[in-house]
């Protein structure tokens, strides 16, 4: 990969992983995948016909459905997937029936199948789930991955309370970590010794420093040299074996039996005596340990983001950069390429980049989109990489296409792209009635502090004169200042006119300009180059601003792959 640039897809992953991501290209995967957790189980677990609406995946919405989508699915990995893959579905479709959660999990399985062909053998890759479903995709990521590749289960406690009738608070997610092979990177993540760590572990001195005791002998009795007596201490008496600690690694010590290893350590005063008849230790010296204490499975001291974060975005599963940048250090080096399949509002790529890492990203949603193109512009503006964002309709008649498509909610997604670029916010989250208004532009014209709002109108289909009066009424019922009306179909002459008789916007702070109040724009003018009308005194306030953050300083690697 010479010529490498970050990418940003905009499609199903499935399609987008068989597509456009080569064989063993990947370093590390971290997904969060969705899934509706905060569904009853008897509803999880009610059987579900066929004939149910199609599986919808949005930013908001992550419920899976059994259909014929799954059903499809299903039949594709037991008779072309993996052979282990193939017949634990068929076991726990037996097990479960046809409802959510086995919905769920057999879309699950396609996807790791894909995400096992990209990862290369020295990869590693995180899934970060709930207690919802992680028992059932520990054993989809054994059957793929290998139950020898299992390297941990790692408990994220998310937040600090959970109030709970009837069972202890369920407050945490897990991390299931797997390796594609044994000769897999790793980078031991650290956390600074608290002050007291010192006087509490190491409590003695002598003339090279403190230090701690550790055990000389390891539980269970021994016939080889382990068992045998040692300066007249038997470790046989007590259940034990002599053990030398794996930390004293050292050529000194080839070739030597267990008795010979004592006595070296002994000459090199790493052995303390105690009162005669008991079982010496180690001398472990402070100066000796690494710079923190190696974090272990159970993660208890990073904090879910509070609703006043700094780097909350409004997104309702953004998980916290120190979360992802613990697992981006401790399984990629710089210049590695980082994947996160379910991308959402991008906090693995925007950790990624930060730490100078290649990445690619993928969201089925176009608000997802958006919100991370704003999001990486805004956190590191000039030092930003290049980015490709690929999947989008570049002209009227792949617009079209996306409207129409029935799967993933097309229209909404033809909506959520066409407000984008105008650079506006959904009004809502859910489908459902949003009084005529798609989405809105917030923008300041004046040194008040307050802002000034643009309404949005997007329009797939056939329009008339009549659409453009009901916008001028939402804009009076909104107080906004512009309202912009998009069309993928050509507005009729009456619109025109209709928009005109609204009139212009000019701002009392600037005098002399003035700006339709009513625009009507359509697709075709947008791909084009046009943009709305409207006083830019300083950027629109779309999406909530992220942090600005510097990239980690060093020497970026070679990207030769």
């Amino acid at each position: 990969m010479t010529d490498w640039t970050n990418q940003l897809y905009f499609g199903d992953n499935l399609s987008v992983l068989r597509e456009h991501i080569s064989d063993e290209s990947v370093d590390l995967i971290y997904l969060d995948p969705p899934f509706n957790s905060n569904a009853t189980y008897n509803v999880l677990f009610k059987e579900r016909s066929g004939e149910d609406s199609a599986a919808q995946i949005t930013a908001f919405d992550d419920t899976w459905h059994w259909n014929m989508d799954s059903e499809r699915a299903y039949q594709e990995v037991v008779t072309d997937g993996p052979d282990k893959l193939g017949s634990l579905l068929q076991a726990m479709r037996h097990f479960l029936g046809q409802n959510d959660m086995m919905a769920y999990l057999t879309m699950m399985a396609q996807r790791l199948a894909e995400l096992h062909r990209v990862l290369k053998p020295t990869g590693s890759i995180y899934l970060h789930c709930d207690p919802t479903a992680n028992h059932y995709l520990k054993l989809l990521m054994d059957s793929i991955f290998g139950k020898e590749q299992f390297r941990n289960d790692i408990v994220w406690q998310r937040t600090s309370a959970h109030s709970s009738a009837r069972r202890f608070g369920p407050n945490y997610d897990t991390l299931l970590f797997y390796s594609k092979s044994d000769d897999y990177f790793w980078s031991p993540a650290l956390l600074p010794h608290d002050d007291g760590y010192v006087e509490r572990f190491y409590k003695f001195e002598d003339h090279r420093g403190r230090y701690r005791l550790s055990d000389l002998t390891a539980a269970g009795v021994r016939n080889g040299a382990s068992g045998k007596p040692w300066r007249g201490i038997n470790p046989t008496a007590v259940g034990r074996h002599w053990a030398v600690p794996g930390g004293t690694s050292n050529p000194a010590l080839n070739g030597l039996t267990t008795q010979e290893k004592l006595d070296r350590l002994d000459d090199w005063g790493r052995v303390h005596w105690p009162p005669e008849g008991s079982i010496p230790s180690y001398k472990r010296y402070f100066d000796e340990v690494e710079d923190g204490q190696r974090v272990q499975a159970v993660w208890l001291d990073i904090r879910p983001l509070s609703a006043n974060a700094r780097e909350r975005l409004g997104y309702p599963t953004q998980k916290p950069e120190a979360l992802l940048e613990r697992i981006v250090n401790a399984s990629s080096r710089e210049g590695d390429v980082v994947l996160d399949p379910f991308c959402g509002c991008g906090t693995a790529v925007a950790v990624a980049e930060r730490l100078r890492r290649r990445w690619i990203g993928i969201d089925v949603t176009h608000v997802s989109i958006s919100l991370m193109r704003h999001r990486l512009k805004d956190t590191f503006g000039s030092e930003l990489s290049g980015i490709t964002v690929s999947g989008l309709p570049q002209d009227v008649a792949s617009a079209r296409a996306l409207a129409t498509e029935s799967e993933h909610d097309g229209r909404y997604q033809f909506e959520y792209w066409a407000l984008g670029l105008v650079d506006a916010r959904p009004a809502t989250g859910k489908k459902g009635a949003d009084s005529g208004i798609d989405g809105y532009i917030n923008f300041f014209d004046d040194n008040s502090g307050k802002a000034k709002r643009i309404i949005v109108q997007v329009k797939s289909g056939h329009v008339n004169r009549g659409m453009i009066a009901t916008l001028k009424g939402d804009m009076e019922r909104e107080d906004a200042a512009v309202g912009i009306f998009i069309t993928l179909e050509e507005p009729t002459e009456p619109m025109r006119q209709e928009a005109i008789g609204a009139g212009f916007y000019e701002p009392e702070s600037l005098p002399g300009n003035r700006y339709p109040k009513v625009q009507i724009l359509t697709i075709e003018e947008l791909l084009a180059g046009a943009q709305p009308e409207y006083p830019r005194f300083a950027a629109p306030q779309t999406f909530r601003k992220a942090p600005r953050r510097k990239r980690q300083q060093g020497v970026q690697q070679s990207l030769d792959a």
